[in-house]
């Protein structure tokens, strides 16, 4: 049995023999990760409501004032402890979290001080454990396994994507809101045993500089708590990967708040509404899924890291441009859901290749200041800009014709990035041979 799902695989996801325990893992991994925020985003939602609507901004603030105060923390954590014990104290902590929580809400208070606290808390854990789930991927397998494979393990996030809410609303009514938190903490548990796994897996590689390599991995990293901060203003590699960032998470404030305006004006009703919006979401992630299994891995070698990356701004130029001159539902529906599912296909696990050829440091520190900070303030600052071009009165078509020249300018970040990328491995791989050779 084991073989007939070992030889499926292998024709599905072309792995290779020693490699399909560690993406099995990994895929369990991730759809543990996202099955478990899943099951609590609903509950954050909610709470977002009990803190009050007209607090929102203030908690997209304090999220990002928190993603702030984390990044020092975790980077003294990985200056401290070898990756073998900080990845467990991480998921820890965050299980720890859940059960305080839960104890918390069973007490029955009901203060909304309490509900805007876990909105903002579940709104870190969230970028803070995927953060870290792709740091250790990128550390752990190599530039060519990673086109290969980073496809496949981000289906497994995707399939817990969809595992999560279908989890809450089917067992909600059952074991009541508060004891979701504990499925919820039982996932990450899970998690953990995956990350376990994994490292039982490379400590396994039988090639002496694979061994070598391991051990060298599993030492504390260098630099202090903020070192992550200082590897990126210093290094025009990780500035471009954040310019990349911004650019996506603008960009994708612009289609959601038009996407807003325009399903807000297509239905009156509230029922309707939210049967547009769980249309698309089911389109969006079973496109998903189906890309990254039979797709992403395929044509991110074929296409390289450089077009893979560029093709979903790329797209865009088109789907804003269709915007500005028709600015309706079924333009909107299908410019949403094509970027959606090619940003989680494509976008995302090439993105994350970036950061294959770059020093632990840095996948580390680094990749998570990008991951909660930057993002988190993308989507901050982006809102306001596009609030501010609303209140100078352009029309939602004009604010389509404003993107145009952004999404350009994405893809053009994207392409130089994946450019710089070959070049950095390229450079990696030839500095063997040259110290061999002297």
């Amino acid at each position: 049995m084991r073989e007939r799902v070992s030889l499926w695989l292998r024709r599905l996801t072309n792995v290779r023999p020693d490699e399909v325990s560690a993406l099995a893992w990994a895929f369990v991994y991730h759809f543990a990760l996202l099955c478990g925020y899943y099951i609590v985003r609903p509950i954050r939602d909610e709470m977002g409501v009990a803190g009050g609507v007209e607090n929102l901004q203030w908690l997209f603030l304090g999220t990002f004032l928190a993603m702030l105060a984390i990044v020092p923390v975790f980077g003294w954590l990985t200056s401290r402890f070898s990756r073998r014990r900080f990845l467990p104290y991480a998921y820890l902590f965050f299980i720890a979290n859940l059960l305080l929580f839960f104890l918390w809400f069973r007490s029955g208070v009901t203060h909304a001080h309490a509900a805007r606290v876990f909105f903002i808390w579940v709104s870190v854990f969230n970028l803070f454990v995927v953060s870290v789930f792709w740091s250790f991927m990128t550390d752990i397998f190599s530039e060519t396994q990673s086109k290969r494979l980073f496809g496949p393990i981000a289906a497994g996030g995707s399939l817990g994507a969809l595992a999560g809410p279908v989890v809450a609303g089917g067992l909600v009514t059952v074991v009541g809101v508060t004891n979701l938190l504990l499925i919820s903490a039982a996932f990450l548990a899970l998690a953990l045993v995956c990350v376990q796994r994994l490292l039982a897996w490379q400590s396994r590689l039988k090639d002496a500089d694979a061994q070598q390599a391991v051990e060298e991995r599993e030492r504390p990293l260098a630099g202090g708590p903020w070192a992550g901060i200082r590897l990126v203003v210093t290094s025009p590699y990780l500035l471009g990967i954040c310019v990349f960032i911004l650019l996506y998470t603008t960009l994708s404030t612009f289609l959601y708040f038009q996407q807003a305006e325009i399903v807000r004006d297509s239905f009156s009703d509230s029922a309707q509404r939210t049967a547009v919006f769980a249309a698309m979401d089911f389109a969006v992630n079973a496109l998903t899924l189906t890309l990254q299994v039979f797709v992403t891995g395929r044509l991110v070698v074929r296409l390289g890291v450089p077009w893979a990356l560029g093709l979903v701004p790329l797209l865009l130029i088109v789907g804003f441009s269709a915007l500005a001159l028709a600015p309706v539902l079924g333009v909107l529906i299908v410019v949403q859901v094509l970027r959606r599912s090619g940003n989680y296909a494509l976008t995302k696990p090439t993105r994350e290749m970036l950061y294959v050829v770059l020093n632990r440091e840095e996948k580390y520190k680094a990749k998570n200041f990008i991951d909660t900070a930057i993002y988190r303030g993308g989507d901050a600052v982006s809102a306001w800009f596009f609030a501010g071009i609303r209140g100078l009165g352009l029309a939602l078509g004009q604010t389509a014709l404003v993107a145009v020249p952004l999404a350009a300018l994405w893809a053009w970040v994207a392409f130089r990035l994946g450019k710089q990328h070959d070049r950095l491995l390229t450079k990696s791989r030839s500095r063997p041979r040259k110290e061999a050779s002297t």
